[in-house]
């Protein structure tokens, strides 16, 4: 299997709710805008949040960061994948491929 996932596919996951995207970035980036249904998981929390995050080791699970510049997404790739998660792919191109291509950030819901 491909240690990547294109826009494309992400998206067609996304639609078709058949895999667990994972933001790797910090709270505040995530806060500001993620990927629709993303949970945040910052590539040094991985071994904490991750088992109660993601508690199936066989979903499929898709990371990614801001760019492809961005190291995190494939950081936590492969934290998850030394833990035993057996379908971890990232999205190389990140959050700022996904807002070039005018597909929609969701903001969570202020208190």
């Amino acid at each position: 299997m491909s240690k990547t996932i294109t826009r494309i596919e992400l998206q067609q996951a996304i639609e078709a709710g058949t895999a667990v995207v994972v933001e790797t970035l910090g709270p505040m980036y995530y806060a500001s805008g993620h990927l629709p249904g993303a949970v945040n998981i910052p590539h040094t929390e991985v071994a904490e949040l991750a088992p109660s995050l993601l508690p199936d080791k066989d979903a499929a699970i898709v990371t990614y960061c801001s760019n492809e510049q961005c190291r995190n997404s494939e950081i936590a790739r492969a934290q998850l994948t030394a833990m035993g998660y057996t379908n971890v792919r990232k999205y190389a191109e990140g959050k700022q491929d996904w807002e070039a291509a005018g597909l929609p950030l969701e903001v969570p819901a202020t208190a």
